[in-house]
């Protein structure tokens, strides 16, 4: 079978995803997806860096075991990944924290051995504080190593590299050499170089971990929110619950007030409002009667409605935001982070830097013994501890830094992604505004009628009821009588002998039918009453200071035009109204081919597929459960500020970062000659090591007051 044939657009395939160990750097990601795109009956393969996984599109005749097999041949493991199961990178941290603190422990027990030793301990008691030293570190290297020594030894079976092998190789050289040093009497033993290097690369490698857990995946949560199942009428009349796997279009569906709907249909019978905010982000609520389409994912609110399916299961509109969500977040992990790309060429540097050193000092005239100990120190010497550190210290530090502000980080690769940003697109309800309808304007002034509007407003729980009733706050609500929800149209009440109605216009018998809602007393003039959701309080500053800093900002909206042009004009924002899910991610998709880097700050279902496929993503922790999942950084409170707040800390820690990796680099510069001369016993090398890492840590505690 040839490639193009393979490959035909005609073509059926199949996608399966799996959890891959092994993934630690970008030429991991390169070496995976490039692999599998050459055997024959894979169409192509996408790694999720932070999930670990791999999407595969394959031909339908072949199976998973032919795929993981081809994945074990590249040098990884594989299995299939089932939706319920917990990340393999929860698992890899609690791992690392065992491995850390057995090398910790380790380490302090041997410097205290390794203190009389310095301070001249010579004879039979060196000796016998170096086995000491040996019995203590060869278990902890053996335990605490196993992260380094298991990569490396698959990448090695394999045919290739990674950073993990001169680390390993460094360890293992180091640890023979100090049990032959104690073996023959000799002067040096380096157990204490052992497990201090060890120490600091597992806290490197945890910081790192720490950060990866963070990013969680949204779409699993946003098909937890349908309905497990749903009432179905049969042709006799008889109502009966069904799991929703077996909804199937052309059944007719009861769904009762307060059920979300288990499916996309028509409305046969019936008049309600929907809460459609899970799949508009709007909060308020729209009309449905017979012949309203209405969405699966949606809350019936007032009335009891009959519907007739006309799409189930994978074919609804929610199962489609899905699907795009998942695609979209698989073009964000395409982005090689900075210590990535650094790690490139590492491995075989050091390699070739130590097997040159072993060989010059052989060709130099010294012996075997003197040439392997100045390969070793080389090997420490540039172990790439501060390498290791660079990135997730400042990232951590940097972190903490924005919780105090109120922004939580989620994954610390945002932190490079969003200091590239130069376009933030911003959702309107709930993003820019609180999500929450309020009376903006005033209420009616007679005693009676507020009291009458306030026995109205109690007897329902629609936004706009709730909304009146929190204005009303202190006034006694009046005895009311016959109180009636009308569907689609509002509230009615016998007060005071006469008739209330709180509603729609033309229903309460306003003359112009084009206002929002209004209220009615007896015979008394119709009372209009604007209702508003209103703009987070530091909305207008938050924007101005994006503006100010040189960033394209727009909001985007599934309102009506006349209410987000409203807020674009009193915010000084570009708007664009009666935004779809798709239409979101298609302006953040031709956005990014123009070369745009973009933060999509949402908050809702609507959003999901934008949040993912941007640059990076922000939501507030209100947000729907879709949104808090999809975004790369959540933002507490009511303010808006905490976007250009994150920005500003984000290009501040990258800052930081280049100064570490210049730090790292300089250190390397200045100790790799003299350990390469002979200079550097291992001893002084790890020494050496552990301070670059120090001066790392100390740089990027700087960040601290970064979130300003």
């Amino acid at each position: 079978m040839t490639a193009p044939a393979r490959r035909s657009c005609a073509t059926p395939l199949e996608s399966t995803t799996f959890v891959v160990d092994g993934l630690r750097c970008a030429g991991c990601i390169s070496k995976l997806e490039h692999g599998l795109a050459a055997v024959p009956g894979i169409a192509a393969a996408r790694v999720n860096f932070t999930t670990r996984r791999v999407r595969v599109d394959h031909l339908d005749e072949m199976g998973e075991a032919d795929i993981v097999a081809s994945i074990a041949s590249l040098g990884f493991s594989a299995h299939v990944f089932a939706g319920e199961e917990q990340d393999a990178s929860k698992g890899e941290s609690r791992t690392l924290v065992l491995a850390m603190a057995v090398a910790g422990f380790a380490a302090m027990n041997v410097m205290l051995l390794s203190v009389s030793i310095w301070s001249g301990a010579d004879g039979a008691t060196r000796t016998l504080f170096h086995w000491l030293s040996a019995l203590i570190a060869l278990p902890a290297v053996a335990y605490s190593g196993r992260p380094f020594f298991g990569s490396a030894w698959a990448a090695l079976c394999k045919g290739r590299t990674n950073m993990d092998v001169p680390i390993s190789v460094g360890v293992l050289l180091t640890l023979v050499m100090s049990l032959y040093e104690t073996a023959i009497g000799g002067p040096h033993a380096y157990f204490d170089s052992v497990v201090m290097l060890l120490f600091f690369l597992l806290c490197g490698r945890f910081l790192d971990s720490v950060m990866r857990t963070r990013a969680e995946d949204g779409v699993s949560a946003l098909l937890g929110r349908m309905p497990i199942d749903a009432t179905v009428l049969t042709s006799n009349g008889t109502a009966t619950r069904r799991p929703i796997d077996e909804i199937a279009p052309g059944m007719r569906l009861l769904v009762t007030v307060g059920e979300r709907i288990a499916a996309d249909g028509i409305v046969l019978e019936g008049t309600s409002e929907i809460d459609r905010s899970l799949v508009t982000g709007e909060s308020l609520p729209e009309c449905a009667s017979p012949g309203s389409a209405v969405l699966a994912g949606t809350i019936n609110l007032l009335a009891p409605l009959t519907i007739k399916v006309t799409k189930a299961g994978g074919d609804t509109a929610i199962a489609d935001i899905a699907r795009l969500m998942e695609s979209a977040g698989r073009a964000k992990s395409h982005y090689v982070r900075i210590a990535d790309r650094a790690s490139r060429l590492y491995a075989p540097a050091v390699h070739s830097l130590a097997a040159l050193t072993f060989a010059g000092w052989l060709v130099a005239g010294a012996g075997a013994h003197q040439a392997a100990i100045a390969a070793i120190a080389v090997l420490i010497i540039t172990c790439p501890c501060a390498l290791g550190l660079a990135v997730p210290i400042a990232q951590v530090v940097v972190a903490g830094a924005l919780m105090r502000r109120g922004v939580l980080v989620k994954d610390g690769s945002a932190l490079e992604r969003l200091a590239q940003t130069d376009t933030v697109l911003l959702d309107k309800t709930g993003t820019i505004t609180l999500g929450r309808p309020a009376v903006a304007g005033a209420l009616p002034d007679a005693p009676g009628e507020r009291a009458a509007l306030l026995a109205l407003a109690r007897a329902s729980r629609h936004p706009i009821a709730r909304a009146i009733e929190q204005a009303l706050a202190g006034v006694e609500a009046a005895g009311a009588t016959d109180l009636r929800e009308m569907p689609g149209l509002g509230l009615a009440a016998v007060v005071g002998g006469v008739e209330a109605r709180l509603g729609r216009p033309d229903w309460v018998g306003a003359r112009d039918p084009n206002g929002g809602t209004c209220f009615r007393l007896g015979n008394n003039p119709v009372r209009q009453l604007t209702i508003r959701d209103e703009p987070r309080p530091d909305a207008a500053q938050a924007i101005r200071r994006l503006n100010r800093e040189h960033f394209a900002c727009e909001m985007l909206s599934g309102d009506a035009a006349p209410v987000v042009s409203a807020l674009a004009d009193e915010l000084r924002i570009a708007g664009s109204a009666r935004m779809t899910p798709d239409s979101k991610l298609a302006i953040v998709r031709e956005l990014e081919a123009s070369g745009r880097q973009v933060l999509m700050v949402g908050d809702g279902l609507n959003d999901g597929p934008a949040l993912k496929a941007a640059a990076v993503s922000m939501a507030p922790a209100a947000a729907t459960d879709v949104g808090r999942l999809a975004a790369d950084l959540l933002f507490l409170g009511d303010g808006l500020m905490a976007v250009p707040i994150a920005i500003a800390a984000a290009r501040r820690t990258m800052h930081v970062i280049r100064q570490n990796f210049a730090l790292a680099v300089g250190y390397n510069l200045l100790a790799v000659p003299l350990a390469i001369a002979g200079w550097v016993t291992p001893l002084v090398a790890a020494l050496a090591m552990s301070g670059s890492s120090l001066l790392v840590v100390a740089n990027a505690l700087r960040l601290r007051s970064a979130a300003r």
